[in-house]
Protein backbone atom coordinates (compact mmCIF):
# COMPACT_ATOMS: atom_id res chain seq x y z
CA UNK A 1 0.00 0.00 0.00
CA UNK A 2 2.86 2.57 1.01
CA UNK A 3 4.52 1.59 -2.63
CA UNK A 4 1.32 2.45 -4.16
CA UNK A 5 1.14 5.78 -2.60
CA UNK A 6 4.20 6.55 -3.52
CA UNK A 7 3.99 5.81 -7.09
CA UNK A 8 0.61 8.03 -6.81
CA UNK A 9 2.35 11.00 -4.98
CA UNK A 10 5.31 11.06 -7.74
CA UNK A 11 2.48 11.03 -10.47
CA UNK A 12 0.41 14.21 -8.68
CA UNK A 13 3.99 15.96 -8.41
CA UNK A 14 4.76 15.66 -11.64
CA UNK A 15 1.50 16.71 -13.07
CA UNK A 16 1.71 19.86 -11.01
CA UNK A 17 5.42 19.94 -12.22
CA UNK A 18 4.16 20.31 -15.82
CA UNK A 19 1.10 22.59 -15.10
CA UNK A 20 3.26 25.37 -13.19
CA UNK A 21 5.62 24.98 -16.11
CA UNK A 22 3.08 25.75 -18.34
CA UNK A 23 1.69 28.40 -16.80
CA UNK A 24 4.71 29.99 -16.73
CA UNK A 25 5.63 29.53 -20.39
CA UNK A 26 2.22 30.87 -21.18
CA UNK A 27 2.70 33.67 -18.86
CA UNK A 28 5.86 34.59 -20.81
CA UNK A 29 4.09 34.47 -24.25
CA UNK A 30 1.68 36.60 -23.19
CA UNK A 31 4.15 39.30 -21.79
CA UNK A 32 5.94 39.06 -25.39
CA UNK A 33 2.26 39.48 -27.14
CA UNK A 34 1.35 42.38 -25.23
CA UNK A 35 4.61 44.04 -25.38
CA UNK A 36 4.70 43.56 -29.29
CA UNK A 37 0.55 44.88 -30.35
CA UNK A 38 -0.73 45.88 -27.15
CA UNK A 39 -3.20 44.56 -24.36
CA UNK A 40 -6.22 44.49 -26.67
CA UNK A 41 -7.28 40.73 -27.80
CA UNK A 42 -9.67 42.40 -29.99
CA UNK A 43 -6.85 43.56 -32.20
CA UNK A 44 -4.02 41.25 -30.89
CA UNK A 45 -4.10 37.58 -32.36
CA UNK A 46 -1.21 36.80 -30.85
CA UNK A 47 -2.80 37.62 -27.31
CA UNK A 48 -5.91 36.10 -28.16
CA UNK A 49 -4.31 32.71 -28.86
CA UNK A 50 -2.02 32.75 -25.30
CA UNK A 51 -5.47 33.32 -24.10
CA UNK A 52 -6.78 30.07 -26.01
CA UNK A 53 -3.56 28.30 -24.63
CA UNK A 54 -4.27 29.31 -21.46
CA UNK A 55 -7.75 28.19 -21.05
CA UNK A 56 -6.62 24.91 -22.86
CA UNK A 57 -3.97 23.99 -19.74
CA UNK A 58 -6.27 25.56 -17.29
CA UNK A 59 -4.32 28.64 -16.34
CA UNK A 60 -6.50 30.98 -13.32
CA UNK A 61 -8.17 33.94 -14.41
CA UNK A 62 -5.91 36.24 -12.22
CA UNK A 63 -2.76 34.42 -13.72
CA UNK A 64 -3.62 35.64 -17.06
CA UNK A 65 -4.72 39.17 -15.65
CA UNK A 66 -0.79 39.54 -13.77
CA UNK A 67 0.98 38.75 -16.74
CA UNK A 68 -0.92 41.17 -18.55
CA UNK A 69 -0.13 44.25 -15.83
CA UNK A 70 3.35 42.39 -15.74
CA UNK A 71 3.67 43.39 -19.30
CA UNK A 72 2.27 47.01 -18.68
CA UNK A 73 4.39 47.55 -15.43
CA UNK A 74 7.27 50.11 -15.10
CA UNK A 75 9.43 47.13 -14.43
CA UNK A 76 8.91 45.32 -17.42
CA UNK A 77 11.18 42.21 -18.32
CA UNK A 78 12.07 42.03 -22.02
CA UNK A 79 11.91 38.60 -22.85
CA UNK A 80 14.05 37.95 -25.94
CA UNK A 81 12.74 34.33 -27.84
CA UNK A 82 16.11 32.29 -28.74
CA UNK A 83 15.85 29.24 -30.75
CA UNK A 84 18.92 26.81 -29.73
CA UNK A 85 19.84 23.26 -31.81
CA UNK A 86 21.64 20.37 -30.89
CA UNK A 87 21.61 16.43 -31.23
CA UNK A 88 21.27 14.84 -28.41
CA UNK A 89 22.18 10.71 -27.56
CA UNK A 90 21.99 8.61 -30.80
CA UNK A 91 22.13 11.41 -33.02
CA UNK A 92 18.55 12.91 -32.52
CA UNK A 93 18.22 16.19 -33.66
CA UNK A 94 16.73 18.79 -30.92
CA UNK A 95 15.32 22.08 -31.09
CA UNK A 96 14.89 24.38 -27.89
CA UNK A 97 12.82 27.67 -27.81
CA UNK A 98 13.96 30.09 -24.99
CA UNK A 99 11.91 33.46 -23.79
CA UNK A 100 14.93 34.59 -21.63
CA UNK A 101 16.23 38.32 -20.52
CA UNK A 102 19.54 36.80 -19.70
CA UNK A 103 20.98 35.08 -23.15
CA UNK A 104 24.10 34.37 -20.94
CA UNK A 105 22.49 32.43 -18.41
CA UNK A 106 20.13 30.96 -20.78
CA UNK A 107 23.12 29.31 -22.98
CA UNK A 108 25.04 28.56 -20.42
CA UNK A 109 22.46 26.15 -18.91
CA UNK A 110 21.24 25.16 -22.17
CA UNK A 111 24.81 23.83 -23.19
CA UNK A 112 25.67 22.23 -19.32
CA UNK A 113 22.39 20.13 -20.13
CA UNK A 114 23.15 18.87 -23.32
CA UNK A 115 26.58 18.51 -22.53
CA UNK A 116 25.30 16.49 -19.09
CA UNK A 117 23.02 14.13 -21.14
CA UNK A 118 25.59 12.84 -23.93
CA UNK A 119 24.46 15.16 -26.35
CA UNK A 120 25.94 18.53 -28.25
CA UNK A 121 25.07 21.85 -28.79
CA UNK A 122 25.20 23.08 -32.21
CA UNK A 123 25.46 26.30 -34.29
CA UNK A 124 22.47 28.03 -35.73
CA UNK A 125 21.32 26.28 -38.79
CA UNK A 126 22.42 23.12 -37.68
CA UNK A 127 19.31 20.96 -36.95
CA UNK A 128 16.75 23.33 -37.97
CA UNK A 129 16.87 22.33 -41.27
CA UNK A 130 15.33 19.28 -40.38
CA UNK A 131 12.29 20.34 -39.48
CA UNK A 132 9.64 22.63 -40.61
CA UNK A 133 7.96 25.54 -38.16
CA UNK A 134 3.96 24.78 -38.79
CA UNK A 135 1.34 26.27 -37.39
CA UNK A 136 -0.50 23.12 -34.92
CA UNK A 137 -4.69 23.64 -34.03
CA UNK A 138 -6.34 20.99 -31.79
CA UNK A 139 -9.89 21.22 -32.00
CA UNK A 140 -12.82 19.57 -30.33
CA UNK A 141 -14.47 16.89 -32.66
CA UNK A 142 -17.99 17.63 -31.67
CA UNK A 143 -20.38 18.64 -34.26
CA UNK A 144 -17.42 18.77 -36.89
CA UNK A 145 -16.71 16.76 -40.20
CA UNK A 146 -13.28 16.33 -40.66
CA UNK A 147 -13.90 15.98 -44.82
CA UNK A 148 -16.06 19.24 -44.55
CA UNK A 149 -13.59 21.46 -42.56
CA UNK A 150 -10.69 20.24 -45.01
CA UNK A 151 -12.61 21.28 -47.97
CA UNK A 152 -13.28 24.44 -46.06
CA UNK A 153 -10.17 25.42 -45.11
CA UNK A 154 -8.17 24.25 -47.91
CA UNK A 155 -7.79 27.56 -49.17
CA UNK A 156 -6.59 29.37 -45.90
CA UNK A 157 -3.29 26.89 -46.31
CA UNK A 158 -4.36 24.06 -44.37
CA UNK A 159 -1.96 21.46 -44.98
CA UNK A 160 -2.72 18.22 -42.88
CA UNK A 161 -5.69 17.27 -40.69
CA UNK A 162 -6.04 14.17 -38.57
CA UNK A 163 -6.74 12.87 -35.07
CA UNK A 164 -4.72 12.35 -32.38
CA UNK A 165 -5.71 11.21 -28.73
CA UNK A 166 -4.64 13.78 -25.50
CA UNK A 167 -2.91 12.91 -22.48
CA UNK A 168 -6.70 12.63 -20.89
CA UNK A 169 -7.51 10.37 -23.63
CA UNK A 170 -9.67 12.45 -25.47
CA UNK A 171 -9.21 12.55 -29.43
CA UNK A 172 -9.16 15.50 -30.95
CA UNK A 173 -8.63 17.26 -34.45
CA UNK A 174 -5.51 18.01 -35.51
CA UNK A 175 -5.54 20.78 -38.36
CA UNK A 176 -1.26 21.58 -39.63
CA UNK A 177 -0.64 25.02 -41.27
CA UNK A 178 2.26 26.26 -42.53
CA UNK A 179 4.15 29.03 -40.49
CA UNK A 180 2.93 31.61 -43.15
CA UNK A 181 -0.18 30.62 -42.57
CA UNK A 182 -1.20 30.66 -39.37
CA UNK A 183 -2.57 33.96 -38.79
CA UNK A 184 -4.67 33.09 -42.02
CA UNK A 185 -6.11 29.91 -40.37
CA UNK A 186 -6.49 31.73 -36.77
CA UNK A 187 -9.15 34.22 -38.64
CA UNK A 188 -10.77 31.81 -40.69
CA UNK A 189 -11.17 30.21 -37.65
CA UNK A 190 -13.03 32.76 -36.03
CA UNK A 191 -14.89 33.71 -38.32
CA UNK A 192 -16.06 30.17 -38.65
CA UNK A 193 -16.91 30.60 -34.47
CA UNK A 194 -14.29 27.67 -34.12
CA UNK A 195 -12.60 28.48 -31.25
CA UNK A 196 -9.44 26.10 -30.80
CA UNK A 197 -8.82 23.87 -27.63
CA UNK A 198 -5.32 24.87 -28.47
CA UNK A 199 -2.85 26.80 -31.45
CA UNK A 200 0.67 26.71 -31.11
CA UNK A 201 3.84 27.41 -33.84
CA UNK A 202 5.43 23.73 -33.67
CA UNK A 203 8.79 22.74 -35.02
CA UNK A 204 7.48 19.27 -37.07
CA UNK A 205 10.68 16.97 -37.87
CA UNK A 206 10.84 16.26 -42.12
CA UNK A 207 12.66 13.36 -41.05
CA UNK A 208 12.75 10.74 -38.22
CA UNK A 209 15.99 8.99 -36.17
CA UNK A 210 14.39 5.43 -34.83
CA UNK A 211 15.64 4.37 -32.04
CA UNK A 212 15.04 1.29 -29.59
CA UNK A 213 13.17 1.74 -26.42
CA UNK A 214 16.75 2.27 -24.11
CA UNK A 215 17.73 4.96 -26.34
CA UNK A 216 14.55 6.30 -26.35
CA UNK A 217 14.81 6.51 -22.77
CA UNK A 218 18.45 7.98 -23.09
CA UNK A 219 16.97 10.89 -25.10
CA UNK A 220 13.91 11.65 -22.98
CA UNK A 221 16.20 12.31 -20.09
CA UNK A 222 17.94 14.86 -21.71
CA UNK A 223 14.93 16.45 -23.15
CA UNK A 224 13.16 16.53 -19.57
CA UNK A 225 15.76 18.07 -18.31
CA UNK A 226 15.90 20.58 -20.88
CA UNK A 227 12.14 21.42 -20.34
CA UNK A 228 12.95 22.15 -16.92
CA UNK A 229 15.20 24.74 -17.37
CA UNK A 230 13.35 28.04 -16.51
CA UNK A 231 14.17 29.68 -19.62
CA UNK A 232 13.00 26.70 -21.97
CA UNK A 233 9.66 26.95 -23.32
CA UNK A 234 9.53 24.05 -25.60
CA UNK A 235 11.66 21.35 -26.70
CA UNK A 236 11.27 19.72 -30.32
CA UNK A 237 13.16 16.54 -31.39
CA UNK A 238 12.99 14.60 -34.32
CA UNK A 239 12.74 10.90 -32.21
CA UNK A 240 11.12 8.10 -34.59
Amino acid sequence: MGRIFEVRKSSMFARWDKMAKNFTRIGKEIVIAVKAAGPDPNSNAALRRCFQNARSVGMPKDRVEAAIKRAQGKELINYDEVLYEGYGPHGVAILVETATDNHVRTVANVKSIFNKGHGTMGNSGSVAFQFKKMGVFKLKPEGLSADDLELELIDFGLEELGESTQENGDEVLVLRVGFTDFGNMQKALEDKGIVPLSSELEWIPTVTVPVNDDQAEDVSKLIEKLEQDEDVQKVFHNMG
